[in-house]
């Protein structure tokens, strides 16, 4: 797999694209490093780079990024936990590695959205990102087998149950003294 061949494809023809994905290997350590890694570094080192240029101090930049890319890193791995869990609640099949390539794959867009955050007044540009979401959308049928016509709603219940984990890191975050 090239990354930027899959990007690309992934972006500009989901339809054709997942089902191609889907007779690859779902290996943790290789979509790991050879796509999440890397993808989720894009936010990541944009955020540093706009808190650099805009005057926040090279640490409070440089811990901004470092913790945007560990909690890009950890989220690929909790949403692919999250999406195997729920799938025969919506039809689908377990299956651990399909739910991580789901995960990485469909977060594409959101992670290259992140390029927006170098300029902190066009980070409102990264909703575009939230093309991911149609990405999720349209893969889980294929990967997880879970019928078309239940695809909405086990979208939704992702989402909410990523925002839920999300206010509970933070909220864990603010109160524990590390």
């Amino acid at each position: 797999m090239n990354l930027v061949e899959r990007a690309k494809a992934i972006l500009l023809t989901p339809k054709t694209e997942w089902p191609v994905i889907e007779t690859e290997s779902g290996d943790a350590q290789y979509l790991f490093t050879n796509y999440v890694a890397i993808l989720a570094a894009v936010p990541a080192v944009a955020i540093f780079i706009g808190m650099l240029v805009f005057g926040l101090g090279f640490g409070n930049a440089l811990a901004s990024g470092i913790v945007s890319y560990v909690f890009s890193c950890i989220a690929w791995y909790v949403e692919a936990l999250v999406i195997d869990y729920l799938a025969p609640n919506f039809g689908g099949r377990k299956d651990l590695p399909s739910a991580l390539k789901l995960a990485a794959y469909s977060s594409t867009a959101a992670w290259l959205a992140g390029i927006f955050q170098i300029i902190p007044l066009l980070g409102i540009l990264a909703l575009l990102g939230l093309y991911s979401l149609y990405l999720l959308w349209l893969g889980l049928p294929v990967l997880m087998k879970a019928p078309a016509e239940k695809a909405t709603i086990y979208t939704v219940v992702i989402v909410v149950v990523m925002i839920v984990i999300a206010l509970v890191a933070m909220l864990l975050r603010a109160i524990l003294p590390f």
